[in-house]
Order: C-alpha cells, then sequence, then structure tokens
C-alpha cells in the first residue's frame, strides 16, 4: 500500500481541500466580523443587504464555487479505483 500512487494523490488533494475549507473560513469570518462590528445605523447595504453580509455570504460563497471548480479542473486527478492487478 506504501507504494500505491492513489493514496499519495488522495492526501494531497485532501490537503487542497482543506486549505480550501481555511480559505473559506477566514474570507466569511473577515468581511463578517471586520464589516459588521460597526453599529447598524452606519452599515452600508449593497441589494438591500448589509455589505458585511453581502461580501461575506453571498460573495465569499461565489469565490470559493469558482476556486473549488478551478481547483478540480487543473489539481485534481483522474485515479482508478482498481487496483493495478485486478481486471
Amino acid at each position: 500500500m506504501k507504494d500505491d500512487l492513489r493514496f499519495a494523490i488522495a492526501k494531497k488533494e485532501a490537503w487542497i481541500g482543506v486549505a480550501l475549507a481555511i480559505i473559506h473560513f477566514v474570507w466569511w469570518y473577515g468581511f463578517a466580523y471586520g464589516l459588521g462590528k460597526s453599529k447598524v445605523e452606519k452599515y452600508t447595504y449593497i441589494w438591500g443587504l448589509p455589505a458585511w453580509f453581502f461580501y461575506s455570504c453571498i460573495l465569499g460563497f461565489i469565490v470559493i464555487v469558482i476556486l473549488v471548480i478551478l481547483t478540480v479542473k487543473f489539481l485534481f486527478k483522474e485515479v482508478p479505483f482498481e487496483e493495478e492487478g485486478e481486471q
């Protein structure tokens, strides 16, 4: 099993997934608590939503979806499920 390349690929792709989750959380937290800590009277609005909510939840979701699509398209590899000797 240690020589099986599939496990190395899976481990690399798992770390990429963890990195994407951390990026998403940092994005969300930064905008939600960075812009959202002021008084409600001082909020700016985008499409009727507070700016902190728009940037953290709406735009953040769109950005992370695009990052996931690009990651899967360019960094992930197709890996066969069967072992090399099986047919």
